[in-house]
């Protein structure tokens, strides 16, 4: 069974810092390009990073440049995401995934959540 689990979300004050980790488990990812998504209350899911296996094609979201890091670490199976200066239109429910997206391979979701 192909699971996607992820661990870091949380409630944080603006301009603090997360770090998201995706642990996938039941198959290797390491030929896939990999992502990190986010619906925000009210909005469509958009794509705000994606790392490609080489880890040299990397894209960001406007919203996200300077601010987010993505990483990978294909040996562990691992996907991260570190998230800095947080602002509260950053409060979503953030996902990983493979980019493009597939129905089988999402992550339970974990909530940020940006708020004085």
């Amino acid at each position: 069974q192909v699971q996607l689990v992820e661990s870091g979300g949380g409630l944080v004050q603006p301009g603090g810092s997360l770090r998201l980790s995706c642990a996938a488990s039941g198959r290797s990812f390491s030929t896939y390009i990999m992502g990190w998504y986010r619906q925000a209350p009210g909005k469509e899911r958009e794509r705000v990073a994606s790392i490609d296996w080489t880890k040299r094609d990397i894209v960001y979201a406007d919203s996200v440049k300077g601010r987010f890091t993505i990483s990978r670490d294909s040996a562990q199976n691992m996907l991260s995401l570190q998230i800095n200066t947080l602002k509260p239109e950053d409060t979503a429910i953030d996902c990983c995934s493979t980019d493009p997206a597939r129905s089988e391979y999402w992550s339970q979701g974990t909530q940020v959540a940006v708020s004085s």
